[in-house]
């Protein structure tokens, strides 16, 4: 009998795409892959270290898995971004850990995983320059009906406030075809939704074709039989060429939908973060995408309470929140990260001032979102079919998600219907209610 292993990744949807990668390597090494730690003699989480909030989880987890050494539970593997950032801490300050492996290294996963563990080999991190092995295949742990697609990874922009660059290496892009030839895999499985994914998706190419290639992407993802919906996540606002938005207007399939974290809309601070884009271009842009492709849904970050913000600062950005009417945003408390220059700036604020800034402008984008949600009452709109709920007097409760949500991050849709759906179809559905953030509706029977 194969051994058991438990896995579970934190983080971000790029984090997932390594464990999967790791999964699959161990699967085909016939080690059995289970969720139930109870039966489980190995135990793998892959952190993430990117904040305060991020490793404080990473840390919870590692810990409370270690509660079942004192059943089965033979050994416990810590790979990832907190692995290769803290592995003298992890290793000194936590020996409930065997071992650790590094966010380079996961190939190495099953050698840790089959080897007995020694000093001198429990530590396995650096090489976060490697290039991406087009060889590997996933273990998807997504629903059957949507992937995510890394395009790249690492990161050049060495933003102040910002570790990515120090766990993941320089930007490397995956070639075209390779890429293309993984989504076409996809698509014969059966998935019906692909989510393209990097640390900056639009400086996709520049580095093995000296220019931007995520336009030619799009074009050549167009052309597979099979998907539907295109997604772009961690589009730099500076990098979203006239190009780029022509090749989003006219491929079908690419879902009117772009994530741009802009971070904040204040020059001065801008600047501070070593951010490129400024207020005025970050208008120009949104300004345009508006213009080129009515209806699209524009999500973006921000970062409030970062080193030397003022109030005045603080309250123009809130201004330029309300003026702009994002369809969807994310506010981050900023996290004073060792290691990056942002952490030693002057005027370092304090913690309840920061939450204080971010309840107000999570408080003012709630009102928005009300009142953009409200906006979909009476239309009709494309669903993908998550999840069946209740069943009753031939009416079938349903969830699911518009082109203009994306999985995990952004809202749902709670809808009826008199047909029975399957799950990953996508079915037109009239809104007739709407939440802050999630949607109501009546699938129109189609037969």
């Amino acid at each position: 009998m194969s051994k058991k292993i438990y896995f579970e990744s934190l983080g971000c949807s790029k984090n997932l795409v390594d464990a999967e990668i790791m999964m699959d390597l161990l699967h085909k090494n016939k080690y059995t892959i289970t969720d139930d730690l109870e039966q489980a003699e190995i135990a793998v989480i892959n952190t993430c270290g990117f904040i305060d909030s991020a490793k404080e989880e990473s840390i919870q987890h590692i810990l409370s898995t270690a509660k079942y050494k004192e059943k089965l539970l033979k050994k416990l593997i810590v790979t990832g971004c907190l692995a290769e950032r803290y592995k003298d801490e992890l290793i000194n300050e936590m020996p409930e850990i065997d071992a650790l492996l590094g966010t380079g290294r996961y190939e190495e996963i099953v050698d840790l995983v089959g080897e007995s563990i020694y000093e001198q080999n429990r530590i396995r991190t650096g090489n976060i320059d490697q290039l991406y092995n087009e060889e590997m295949s996933r273990f998807r742990t997504t629903p059957d009906y949507m992937a995510y697609v890394k395009i790249a990874d690492g990161c050049d922009n060495h933003c102040t406030y910002c570790v990515i660059p120090q766990l993941r290496g320089k930007y490397r892009s995956r070639e075209i075809d390779a890429i293309v030839k993984e989504a076409e895999s996809l698509a014969d499985s059966g998935v019906k939704e692909i989510v393209l994914i990097a640390q900056d998706t639009t400086a996709y190419g520049i580095d093995i074709y000296n220019k931007f290639m995520l336009p030619e992407l799009l074009y050549k993802l167009e052309n597979i039989h099979g998907i539907q919906w295109i997604r772009l996540l961690y589009c730099y606002p500076e990098r979203i060429t006239d190009e780029l938005i022509y090749a989003m207007k006219t491929c079908s399939k690419v879902c009117k939908y772009l994530d741009i974290p802009i971070q904040h809309s204040e020059d001065r601070i801008l600047k501070r973060m070593n951010r490129a884009a400024r207020k005025d271009k970050i208008i120009q842009l949104v300004s345009k995408l508006r213009n080129e492709m009515p209806g699209i849904t524009i999500r973006t970050t921000l970062i409030v309470g970062f080193p030397g913000e003022t109030e005045e600062e603080f309250n123009s950005l809130k201004e330029f929140v309300k003026t702009m009417k994002f369809d969807k945003l994310g506010v981050f408390d900023y996290s004073q990260e060792e290691g990056t220059p942002a952490a030693t700036m002057a005027q370092q604020i304090d913690h309840n001032v920061k939450i204080q800034r971010k309840e107000s402008v999570m408080l003012l984008q709630q009102q928005i979102s009300a009142e953009i949600q409200n906006g979909y009452v009476g239309q009709v709109k494309q669903i993908i079919v998550e999840e069946s709920l209740v069943e009753s007097d031939d009416i079938i409760e349903y969830i699911g998600r518009t082109e203009n949500d994306a999985p995990e991050i952004d809202g749902s849709v709670y809808f009826t219907s008199r047909l029975k759906l399957t799950i990953g179809d996508i079915v037109p559905v009239r809104i007739t209610g709407a939440l802050e953030y999630d949607l109501m509706g009546e699938a129109i029977d189609e037969t």
